[in-house]
């Protein structure tokens, strides 16, 4: 039986102390019926029946509209925040990525033919035709 009461004493006290920082860190709008310090005094004069009374009178649910989460680029508040000055930075940074992308196809577009070594035997510089590697060879 001690054990028991013990149990119960250490979940009221548990219970007084969570109504006593919820009551407190809750904002003045969301106090029902009374001001946020009678709430402050019920919770902490009447420990677990001011708890309940402040669970089921005093806290009020959030008032607004839901938050509604959008992109930046969706977002017109976010939009007009933004500066003339950083628009125009961003589009520099573009223009000047997209000349860099642009520099860079076109290097891959016009790939040097590979030189073909000089044979020190052939003075015209043509190479052999022979497909096979075969110079000179009578077929």
């Amino acid at each position: 039986m001690a054990r028991l009461l013990l149990i119960l004493a250490l979940v009221a006290t548990v219970f007084w102390v969570y109504t006593i920082v919820d009551c407190a860190v809750q904002p003045p709008s969301r106090h029902r019926g009374v001001s946020k310090g009678a709430w402050m005094a019920i919770v902490i004069l009447l420990p677990v029946l001011g708890g309940v009374l402040w669970f089921v009178i005093g806290r009020g649910r959030a008032a607004g509209k839901p938050v509604v989460r959008r992109a930046p680029d969706d977002d017109p508040e976010f939009l007009g925040r933004m500066t003339a000055s950083a628009r125009a930075e961003q589009d520099e940074r573009i223009r000047r990525l997209e000349e860099e992308l642009a520099q860079l196809d076109s290097e891959a577009d016009d790939p040097q033919p590979p030189k073909k070594p000089s044979d020190p035997d052939d003075p015209s510089g043509k190479g052999d035709d022979d497909t096979r590697g075969q110079r000179g060879a009578v077929g």
